[in-house]
């Protein structure tokens, strides 16, 4: 007997509690939805690609009657990761009948212009669409970028804005066909780093270059500095520098040490073209200078060929100007 009523005790407490388990949760359904909080996760770099109003906006689609009960939540936070600029999403009832809604945005690592269209890019490599209500400061990136180099890039550019130097320098990046360029803020030169790999090595020889060469020459005289190759730099010269650079031309050898010992050895190299033909004197001309008296004549055509050797000989000087190059070794 005693077995007996223990069970029907049991089967009673079990049937009241679910009774008033399903009174209470009708209830709570049937209670008007209090308040909606958007939590901004943000990062050490704060974005606000998305206004609070916009997602509050998007839970009254989904949530008309403003009953707790109707509130889909699995449908909204679906729909809430569908928006390029959200990273990941999570939506959640409280007991006191609060909607919560937590949202982390996307961070752009840079901005990639190609193909005519502008987006950003984040650090897992995704693109999504630039904001109009919304810019963020970031790398601008130019030319035909592949997805499968978005992550490289992403490394490089962290380490650009991680670096004084760099970060003083370095302003924008330009890949032309297969090889990067780095565009700098200092002068009208760009420093071309082929490859995305080996990055440290080729931003060091850039720095040793500028420490103990750059730093004493006018940066406008360049029109390209090349790391891409390996244990040397390779200089192009401007063309359009009107200043004298002989003193590249006739520079000794430098050697150059870097911070890891090892040490490098600046060639400089100059390519001339050839001085044009003079022009020979016409038959008429021959004829009058031979007619004067032969005092006269002894006096003038020394000057006139020296003349002649000067003229070839600025000739000569430009022509090395333009074609100079600076090749480390």
């Amino acid at each position: 007997m005693k077995n007996k009523w223990r069970i029907l005790k049991i089967l009673v407490t079990v049937i009241l509690f679910g009774f008033l388990l399903s009174f209470s949760l009708k209830r709570f359904n049937n209670a008007k939805m209090e308040n909606v909080s958007i939590n901004m996760n943000q990062s050490k770099t704060p974005v606000y690609f998305i206004d609070e109003k916009d997602i509050k906006d998007l839970v009254k689609q989904y949530n008309p009657t403003r009953k707790i009960g109707d509130v889909k939540i699995p449908e909204l936070e679906k729909k809430i990761n569908e928006i390029p600029f959200v990273d990941s999403a999570n939506v959640y009832m409280n007991l006191n009948g609060n909607l919560n809604v937590d949202i982390k945005q996307r961070v752009p690592v840079f901005r990639l212009s190609k193909n005519g269209k502008d987006f950003y890019v984040d650090e897992k490599g995704v693109e999504f669409p630039i904001s109009r209500n919304f810019s963020y400061p970031c790398m601008l990136v130019m030319g035909d970028v592949d997805a499968s180099e978005y992550q490289k890039l992403g490394k490089l550019i962290e380490k650009i804005d991680k670096d004084d130097f760099s970060k003083k320098y370095f302003i924008g990046i330009k890949k032309e066909k297969d090889n990067y360029n780095l565009l700098t803020s200092d002068g009208n030169y760009k420093v071309e780093i082929g490859d995305l790999e080996n990055i440290d090595f080729k931003v060091k020889g850039f720095k040793t270059f500028v420490e103990k060469y750059l730093v004493y020459q006018n940066p406008e005289k360049y029109k390209k500095i090349s790391v891409k190759y390996n244990n040397q730099i390779v200089t192009t010269l401007n063309p359009y520098f009107k200043e004298n650079d002989s003193i590249l031309r006739n520079a000794p050898k430098i050697e150059l040490k870097l911070e890891d010992g090892s040490q490098k050895t600046e060639v400089i190299k100059a390519e001339t073209k050839k001085p044009e033909p003079k022009p020979e004197p016409k038959k008429s001309e021959v004829k009058k200078e031979s007619s004067k008296p032969k005092k006269v004549e002894k006096k003038s055509e020394p000057k006139k060929t020296s003349e002649k050797k000067k003229e070839t000989s600025t000739k000569s000087s430009s022509d090395k100007k333009k074609k100079a190059k600076v090749v480390v070794e």
